[in-house]
């Protein structure tokens, strides 16, 4: 019987200690933004699993607020590496396997919509790992980076442990009640699945003009860092890059 299943499954997940759990989901989180993990840990959905076993709004809060701190983290991690090594880990055997077309997107995509770009990406796949790093590269101020990223993770964070929370919540009510509920509990994280991967096709839609424009040469003398405001600064009020 698949409410049996479904409960094996939720058992085994909230038999896991909170705080191991949580700190595993912000660890997860914090890999999926760094650029040597971010393009193979699937943060989300560890914190998807970790989430279905919330049982209070304490633990609500805390694995929200232990999944920004691991997003922030995990980005500001990528942007100090950017800001150090951004040219050599381009030039590095990881850099191209990540692909020179990744790299252009992102250095482009920050180009041409600033701060927004880092907002945005949190959403969008690899962009999310790249962008940070791109912006360590760029010159642009920690903090005007932290400003830009920060809402992005919160809304992220929300929108995960949201989800897994009322779905194995509801899951929980209905399966005394219904013999069908595992059914329901299936469809309803398939659901939400496929609403992520559709708001991100939708993201990366709306953004396609700014992703697949023409990309400015990151290697030439007349690469310029970044404004906040969106399009490249000019030389004057450019800041020097920190090598």
């Amino acid at each position: 019987m698949i409410n049996d299943v479904i409960d094996a499954l939720l058992h085994t997940v909230q038999s896991v200690d909170p705080v191991l759990r949580t700190a595993l989901a912000g660890v997860a989180v914090t890999l999926e933004t760094s650029v040597l993990l971010g393009v193979i840990v699937p943060g989300d959905s560890v914190v998807l699993i970790a989430s279905t076993a919330v049982r209070s709004p304490a633990e609500y809060a805390a694995l929200v607020a232990v999944v920004v701190a691991g997003a922030l983290l995990g980005e500001s991690g990528g942007f100090a590496l950017g800001r150090w090594f951004g040219p050599w880990i381009r030039a590095s055997r990881l850099g191209r396997w990540i692909g020179q077309d990744r790299w252009d997107r992102a250095s482009g995509y920050l180009a041409r919509r600033g701060g927004i770009a880092i907002f945005v990406s949190r959403f969008l796949p690899v962009l999310h790992s790249l962008v940070p790093l791109t912006v360590g590269a760029s010159g642009m101020r920690y903090r005007t980076f932290l400003a830009w990223t920060s809402p992005a993770c919160v809304v992220w964070a929300f929108a995960y442990v949201t989800v897994g929370s009322v779905v194995a919540e509801g899951y929980r009510q209905l399966s005394g009640q219904l013999h069908w509920a595992g059914f329901a509990f299936v469809g309803a994280i398939v659901v939400a699945i496929l609403v992520f991967a559709i708001a991100r096709r939708l993201i990366a839609r709306s953004e396609r003009h700014y992703l697949h424009g023409s990309v400015p040469d990151a290697h030439s003398d007349g690469a310029q860092p970044v404004d906040a405001a969106g399009p490249a600064v000019t030389p004057a009020g450019a800041r020097d890059v920190e090598d």
